[in-house]
């Protein structure tokens, strides 16, 4: 019995000895890296995503796509007044009005969507 006891004290102690407790680096903001060579994410910034504006949605009944022509007129459900939506890759990213720029049509951004709306669409 007395030897059981030691086994079991000598036993207890090389535990001890082997377990130690976790070291972590100190993060500071002088740790942090700039967009660089060794970023790994710097991949990511090569990709191109689709950018497209939303003036307005409609719906319309087959027979009248097919009767539509030159000079036709789709009315949307938005207003002239009224914020485009920024979409991109088909999320609904932010909100904008419509601008001239050199004779080429524009966006300037007024709201972007909060992020966690943006998450949520990830989720699908």
């Amino acid at each position: 019995m007395a030897e059981d006891t030691t086994q079991n004290a000598e036993v207890e102690k090389a535990v001890q000895k082997e377990v130690q407790e976790p070291a972590f680096e100190d993060l500071t903001e002088t740790d942090s890296k700039p967009i660089g060579k060794d970023n790994k994410l710097d991949i990511l910034l090569d990709l191109n995503l689709s950018v497209s504006v939303e003036l307005g949605k409609t719906t319309m009944m087959i027979k009248d796509i097919l009767e539509l022509g030159r000079g036709s007129i789709i009315e949307f459900d938005k207003l002239v007044s009224e914020p485009v939506d920024i979409l991109v890759n088909g999320r609904k990213m932010a909100e904008g009005e419509v601008v001239v720029v050199d004779k080429h049509f524009g966006i300037r951004i007024t709201s972007m969507v909060d992020p966690s709306e943006r998450l949520k669409g990830l989720k699908k």
